[in-house]
């Protein structure tokens, strides 16, 4: 018996983008102590009383079935989440919630692509992307966002690559790159999607890390909010990544249709999930930036130590919990550079090739351990890429190239 072609062939003949982070939690499970800027978990966890109020209501019983498109409550409450944030009209009727962000991806392209269209994303990108994509038999096609342009993308691009496309997803502030998207590249890309007839889905999981400049959600661009599908989680913005609990925001008419493939996929999210989500977007933007504190400090020291030298250099580091670092002057790649760091001094980093081509040559660093330990693993970083681009020096004196770690 075969799988069938679209399960078969979700990561497109290639790996996950996972494998220097696999090898870490493999030598964790041996016994070695590791460092682990990898992933976007934070270290903090989720907050007490959010944890109470999940508490209180699985022993009040919402432990059944639970309102397929989401409780009016929480619906309630994300619409007017996004009415402050953005300005633009939002009902529970524009809601739906969904078993975290990723499961809103997947429905999103679901509701706008059919089998056999293409889909457009930016790259670097989030690794998920290109096998949502496949999952739901569209065909990825990727935009290139290049390091020249602060990896912001060009509206240019996006066109060249549009023709016959159905779809185009973006992430600001982003996901691996920590760039938020200005309002000149936010407008070039509603331009495109407008002239050529492109659904806008907008991953918005890090809206309310922002360091430098403005989130602005291009669904409140004039002409947009009928073409676009906003993603937003519980995940990153109340450190709720286990629980579980996103959204999908969009025209009222889509929003219905994906509450039945809701129906015969997921079947909603548990109702004591959800009350606990509720209870947190009522405390307002305060717990929004005390969950987000630790990355923005973390920032702030990352600068003055990447000061302190001139090997490594960093991208824009403008939002979200990640930097992205560039370690060309090192002569290795993204993957030879990770794998020999975490081999050296048992610090594990991702690839930029792990997100991408665009991002050949980078590492992103998370900033998700706590601060002393951040400074001296970063510092450590910053001597090993020293280390290797004094080697290339030499070698590029002695021979034509140096290949390895």
């Amino acid at each position: 018996m075969e799988p069938s072609t679209r399960i078969a062939g979700l990561l497109g003949g290639g790996d996950d983008g996972w494998s220097v982070f696999n090898r870490a939690r493999a030598m964790i499970a041996a016994g070695t102590p590791v460092t682990e800027l990898t992933i976007g978990e934070h270290d903090i966890r989720t907050a007490a009383p959010i944890l109470q109020e999940m508490h209180r209501a699985t022993l009040a019983g919402h432990t059944g079935y639970a309102a397929i498109p989401g409780t009016k409550a929480l619906r309630d409450a994300v619409a007017r989440r996004v009415l402050y944030r953005t300005g633009v009209a939002t009902t529970s009727d524009n809601v739906m919630i969904t078993p975290g962000g990723q499961s809103a991806l997947f429905s999103a392209h679901a509701a706008v692509t059919d089998p056999g269209d293409v889909a457009l994303f930016i790259d670097p990108y989030y690794a998920t992307y290109p096998g949502t994509i496949r999952g739901v038999s569209a065909i990825p096609r990727s935009v290139k966002a290049h390091a020249e342009n602060a990896f912001q993308p060009r509206p240019s691009d996006i066109d060249d690559a549009a023709a016959d496309a159905r779809s185009l997803l973006i992430n600001s502030p982003n996901n691996p790159t920590g760039v938020v998207y200005s309002r000149e590249t936010l407008e070039g890309i509603a331009a495109v999607c407008k002239q050529r007839d492109l659904w806008l889905i907008s991953d918005e999981v890090y809206d309310t890390q922002v360091w430098e400049g403005t989130h602005i959600s291009p669904r409140a661009i004039s002409g947009m909010a009928e073409r676009t599908l906003v993603v937003g989680s519980m995940s990153k913005s109340h450190a709720m990544t286990g629980s579980r609990c996103g959204w999908i925001v969009g025209p009222q008419e889509i929003i219905a249709m994906m509450i039945n493939l809701a129906t015969h996929t997921t079947y909603g999210v548990p109702g004591f999930i959800q009350d606990a989500a509720t209870y947190a977007l009522m405390q307002g933007p305060e717990l929004e930036n005390e969950v987000g504190a630790p990355f923005r400090r973390r920032r702030a020291l990352a600068k003055a130590i990447l000061a302190r030298q001139n090997t490594v250099s960093l991208v824009p580091a403008q939002g979200a919990m990640y930097l992205m670092l560039d370690i060309r002057a090192t002569g290795l790649d993204g993957g030879k550079f990770a794998n020999g760091l975490l081999d050296a001094h048992q610090i594990a980093v991702m690839p930029g090739e792990s997100f991408g081509t665009a991002a050949a040559g980078h590492v992103r660093v998370a900033m998700t351990i706590e601060d002393s330990a951040f400074e001296s693993a970063l510092a450590t970083l910053c001597n090993f890429a020293a280390s290797k681009a004094c080697g290339t020096a030499r070698k590029d004196r002695a021979a034509p190239a140096f290949s390895d770690v």
